[in-house]
């Protein structure tokens, strides 16, 4: 049977962000970043992903998440966006039309393919570890007043 140890929600307040910020885990792998006014009942405060992440807001040094595992389950096509969002290096921007073309499979000229890349940024179950917020003019998952805090540590 596999290790689900880590399975649960694990929230901590953030001063910066003037809330708190909220991971749900499940074998291993982070299905959600939320931002709430209050957690979840049931939250606990000690998690991997929970310090690493504060880590990130700390802003002392570029943290990546590169050995974050991410759940994707997303239909397949926003599945790609976001994993090519995952690749825009930390204090780098891009914008919605720059995306689709770092998108396989995607045309930058294409309206519908515009409207996905939109989608599936508005629509990240991860902000943060999939950092919609380095979009300049996309949507972000996360609330606007953390998306600017989270492109101000970054200096974007």
């Amino acid at each position: 049977m596999e290790d689900v140890t880590d399975a649960g929600i694990y929230a901590r307040e953030s001063s910066y962000l003037d809330r708190y910020v909220q991971v749900g885990a499940a074998s291993g792998r982070v299905l959600s970043v939320s931002f709430p006014d209050v957690p979840d009942a049931d939250a606990e405060a000690d998690h991997p992903v929970l310090d690493q992440l504060f880590e990130y807001l700390d802003g002392l040094e570029p943290i990546t998440f590169d050995d974050t595992q991410v759940a994707m389950t997303m239909p397949t096509d926003q599945r790609a966006v976001l994993e090519s969002v995952r690749e825009i290096p930390y204090g780098d921007q891009v914008t919605v039309d720059t995306l689709a073309r770092m998108t396989s499979g995607l045309d930058h000229e294409d309206d519908d393919d515009i409207i996905l890349v939109r989608t599936a940024l508005d629509e990240n179950p991860t902000p943060i570890l999939i950092p919609d917020h380095r979009v300049s003019d996309g949507p972000s998952a996360a609330p606007p007043d953390v998306e600017q805090k989270l492109r101000s540590i970054e200096e974007l």
